[in-house]
């Protein structure tokens, strides 16, 4: 009955909600986009060619990490208990992460679950692991370093004792602070503690050098304060790396101190900082000056050391993040060239040593003014090897604030991550200010293919699941406005398999002609063209339009071209676009844009906090209509009634939403195309657009009616069909022949919902109960009908009838979004809501499903024909010159004993080459009996790979024992050789002498 009664108020004759059942009323959480909490570790696959974020248990989520591919594979794994992530690693098929509660966790990335766990009988300071072991050694606070089995899934029986205490008894507590090893040379460990550093050899069971960093009075270091020089200091160690081949040891001190060791010998090649040279020296002068006379900067600390090589890996690198004063804005990373190795046995002590105080190039890759690096991530481009350091071509950087960048390496120019990396990750490169939502036809967005310049992927691995097909035509595309002044729009779907994955990049600071204060306020993209207008909060409102670049490639100067009150911005398009959406004009203003509409039929329309508005014809492009709300109130029939309300002329009034739409006004007997604009202060405003006779268009106001509070959401209705009265093309194409709509507005406030026909305010009216609307749209369920959506400040979405105005059903969201953002949250036509649930993380749900919680990814990461490349050797030399050299096969039983039986990996590949040879002998006896025997089955196999261990580990101890003899039987032969060859010269010396 009330459907009848509010219908005859406004003239529906018909209940467009009788088909909706209370039943069909669900949330269902269909996917969620971003990162949960803040990062705070990074790990990068160059065999499988995956990235994995680890997050902190925040207020805002609990840690998890994220392991992304290509396009959009990606999968989310929880940790077993709620804590932060701190360390992860990638390990052949497996991804172990160590967490704020010192709990190892091992996670399989061919079935996306946890393995295992392990919890340290200590505090977890450092974990190492190898793509070629089925080892993870763990450093712990106490000095002592386990180890776990990986394939087991147990302790392994190899334990080292804290070396650094046992050779100084006087020191205190000597965490292990990092773990490395030998690049070529597996049995050779490095080990880092708090007071130095200890080489440790799995194959004598014992330390071969110890390095601590000295200095003695008067010598600066990197101290800052030069007031610290007159004592005899050791600074704590915080890093410690390998060189590539293994030929120096370079550690990282709490000073800022670089300092660079002989592992041979023990000595010290070099001590410097990034600025200085030599400061371990005494009367060298270090410090850093500060901002006034007299005083002096603090230094960042060193956060990460990585010795970085090309393809030839004595060509190498050193990358630094941190060591910088305070005082200085630019906080990059420092990367010293070196250049090619000088070799070690022909060169001087003084060689070396300039080698390293004057490298081939030094220069900072840049990173924004004032941001700290924290962390950062090489990507290498095939080998895991050389501690994740060999041939890289980017690196991945985490800022203190928690965002990323990737810049090239080595010269460090920033990297667009559109289509580089996971449209998750684009939500913290940089963080997101505004989004909103726009509803594309679905063969529009098909052929919005943006056609960029760009560099290699930098993620290839993954495959996606297959989805469910297509649910609707039309897509939901995502604008999302980032803090450096760039818009990003790509499709996040229905839960649907998503055709068009391709992002769009869309460079507004650019177009608006310059880098800072460019703060995005709010977007519209019209949905049949694809055109996008963007507000800013300095009152800018920048137009870009599909299309080919006339300048690709190139830079071109900016014409300052001014024409219908408008700039005309098309050569501010970016170089390397040579198709997308393309700048086309602007308009400038004072105070920020309020409210922006982008038509389907050539229409913007914007509104600004000074309480103006403006709308934009794209057909010149020129503006047709500019005036001020306080001017449209002496026009209005309310006018006297508003300059009587003192308490209102006292407020400002800004537009807050603005709708097109094709309908008849009250008392007329024809449609025309109309403008609505709701103000803070519950005041619709209608506008006619009207054809002129030279071609154009003007607009004209009609009149406006008072609400009770902030308008939210302007909803045009077809009063006979209840489908939306938009202007569209074809309902603008209908007014030629003389169609019209009949037609009613709905519009949603703060604080109630009122149904009238335009522009009188006559209708059918209801208060909300002690609630407030932040965001609301009128949707459509199937063929069932249509029905008003909204979300209240209580952390409830409801239904509402059309026309009864009836609550229908209500569900509660506040335990997947962020109900302070409600106000950002989009409803879209389908029963979509797109909100925020943290500072950098938005989910999708939708309100016409079955209340099930997201599902778990079905992604495949693991691909197992990527094979990992065999692990770097040591050289022809060092073997004949009588290095021990030990293979990570000869590892397993040193780590694991002679006792642990083949593992896992070794079985699956046994089995593999078994099934291999039977194929090819079914195929090389076609037409044969296929029953005979195999020469070794499987536990034959095993038998025999445990003999072959012991007798390995025989050899290896007797290998051992007979090094020194080896190597004085070498020498012996050498010196006769010699001897011998002298021998000749002088007799050859003396016969040409006597004139034999």
């Amino acid at each position: 009955m009330a459907h009848i009664l509010r219908g005859k108020q406004v003239g529906i004759q018909r209940d467009f909600s009788g088909g909706l059942d209370p039943r069909l009323f669900a949330i269902d959480e269909v996917a969620h986009y971003g990162i949960n909490s803040q990062i705070s570790a990074l790990a990068y696959d160059p065999v499988q060619s995956l990235l994995a974020v680890g997050t902190n248990d925040t207020q805002y989520g609990g840690g998890q990490l994220y392991v992304f591919g290509q396009s959009r594979v990606s999968v989310v794994l929880p940790l077993p208990r709620k804590s932060s992530v701190k360390i992860i690693q990638f390990v052949a098929d497996k991804l172990i992460c160590v967490d704020s509660k010192h709990e190892v966790s091992v996670f399989s990335l061919d079935t996306t679950h946890i393995l295992s766990t392990y919890t340290p009988p200590g505090a977890v300071t450092a974990l190492l692991t190898d793509p070629t072991l089925d080892f993870a050694l763990i450093g712990l606070q106490n000095g002592e370093i386990v180890t776990y089995d990986l394939d087991r899934s147990s302790p392994a029986p190899l334990r080292i004792p804290n070396l650094w205490r046992e050779q100084y008894p006087r020191s205190r507590l000597t965490p292990v602070v990092t773990l490395a090893f030998h690049p070529r040379d597996i049995g050779s460990l490095l080990i880092g503690y708090s007071e130095g550093a200890v080489i440790y050899s799995f194959k004598v069971d014992k330390p071969t050098k110890f390095f601590q960093y000295e200095l003695p009075p008067g010598a600066p270091g990197g101290d800052s304060d030069p007031t610290a020089t007159n004592i005899r200091r050791y600074p704590r160690l915080t890093q410690a790396v390998w060189h590539p081949t293994g030929t120096f040891v370079l550690t990282g001190h709490e000073d800022s101190s670089l300092v660079v060791w002989d592992p041979k010998d023990g000595r010290r090649i070099l001590a410097r900082t990034i600025q200085a040279t030599t400061v371990d020296e005494p009367g060298n002068v270090a410090a850093s000056r500060g901002a006034t006379p007299g005083t002096f900067a603090l230094k960042c600390p060193l956060f990460r050391i990585a010795w970085c090589s090309k393809e030839n890996p004595d060509d190498t690198g050193i990358l630094i993040a941190g060591g910088m004063p305070t005082t200085s804005m630019e906080k990059g990373i420092t990367f010293f060239d070196l250049g090619q190795t000088p070799n070690y046995a022909t060169s001087s002590w003084q060689m070396l040593s300039q080698y390293f105080e004057k490298p081939k190039l030094q220069h900072t890759l840049p990173t924004p003014p004032n941001a700290e690096v924290i962390e950062f991530c090489l990507i290498p481009r095939r080998s895991p090897h050389y501690a994740g350091s060999h041939d890289p071509i980017a690196v991945i950087v985490l800022l203190a604030s928690g965002e990323l960048l990737a810049l090239s390496f080595p010269s460090g120019h920033a990297i667009n991550s559109v289509n580089q990396l996971h449209v998750s990750l684009s939500f913290v490169y940089p963080f997101i200010n505004h989004i909103d939502l726009a509803y594309i036809e679905r063969t529009r967005w098909l052929g919005m293919v943006e056609c960029r310049s760009k560099g290699p992927p930098i993620l290839k691995g993954g495959a996606e699941a297959k989805h469910s097909i297509m649910r609707y035509a039309n897509r939901n595309i995502l604008q999302a406005a980032h803090a450096d002044g760039t818009v990003r729009m790509w499709d996040i779907g229905h839960g649907d398999e998503i055709e068009n994955q391709r992002m769009l990049h869309v460079d507004v600071a650019r177009a608006v002609g310059r880098s800072d204060n460019v703060e995005i306020s709010r977007m519209s993209t019209a949905g049949a063209t694809g055109e996008l207008a963007v507000g800013l909060r300095t009152g800018e409102v920048a137009i870009f339009r599909w299309g080919h670049n006339k300048g690709y490639g190139k830079e071109v100067r900016h014409a300052d071209a001014r024409e219908f009150d408008l700039i005309n911005i098309k050569d501010r398009a970016e170089p390397g676009v040579k198709e997308g959406l393309l700048p086309l004009t602007m308009f400038q203003s004072q105070g920020q844009v309020t409210a922006l509409k982008m038509s389907d039929v050539g229409f913007a329309a914007a509104g600004f906090q000074q309480g103006s508005i403006v709308v934009i014809d794209l057909r010149g492009p020129a503006v047709i209509y500019q005036a001020g709300l306080d001017e449209l109130a002496s026009q209005s029939k309310q006018a006297s009634f508003r300059r009587s309300n003192s308490q209102s002329q006292a407020k400002a009034e800004w537009p807050t939403c603005i709708e097109f739409g094709v309908m008849s006004l009250d008392g007329e007997e024809y449609s025309s195309i109309l403008l609505f604009v709701g103000t803070n202060l519950g005041r619709l405003t209608t506008f006619k657009i009207l054809p002129e006779s030279h071609g154009g268009y003007s607009v004209r106001f009609v009149g406006s009616s008072t609400m009770d509070d902030r308008i939210v959401t302007i909803a045009p209705i077809d009063a006979e069909l209840g489908d939306p009265a938009e202007a569209t093309q074809s309902a603008v194409a209908g007014l030629r022949e003389g169609r019209r709509v009949n037609g009613v507005l709905l519009v949603v406030t703060a604080s109630g919902i009122k149904l009238f026909r335009p522009p009188a305010a006559k209708g059918a009216h209801k208060t909300f109960d002690a609630v407030i609307c932040d965001s609301a749209a009128v949707v459509r369920y199937q063929a069932a009908g249509y029905a008003l959506l909204g979300l209240f400040g209580d952390g409830s979405a409801k239904t509402y009838s059309i026309p009864a105005l009836k609550q229908i059903a209500s569900g509660n969201a506040s335990h997947i979004l962020d109900v302070r953002r409600f106000s950002e949250a989009v409803v879209t036509p389908t029963g979509d809501i797109v909100g925020w649930t943290g500072p950098s993380e938005i989910a999708l749900l939708n309100v016409w499903g079955t209340g099930s919680d997201l599902t778990r990814s079905l992604d495949k990461l693991l691909n197992i024909e990527a094979l990992i490349p065999p692990r770097p050797t040591i050289s022809n030399v060092q073997w004949m010159t009588g290095t021990l050299h030990v293979t990570p096969a000869d590892m397993d039983g040193l780590i694991g004993g002679p006792n642990r039986p083949p593992s896992k990996r070794m079985i699956e590949q046994r089995r593999a080459e078994e099934q291999q040879q039977r194929s090819m002998k079914r195929s090389a006896t076609a037409g044969s009996s296929s029953g005979e025997k195999e020469d070794e089955g499987y536990w034959a196999y095993m038998q025999r790979q445990m003999q072959e261990r012991t007798q390995n580990l025989n050899i290896m101890g007797d290998s051992v024992d007979k090094v020194e003899e080896n190597s004085s039987n070498w020498a012996d032969d050498v010196n006769k050789f010699v001897s011998k060859q002298k021998k000749k010269a002088v007799m050859g010396f003396v016969g040409s002498k006597l004139g034999f």
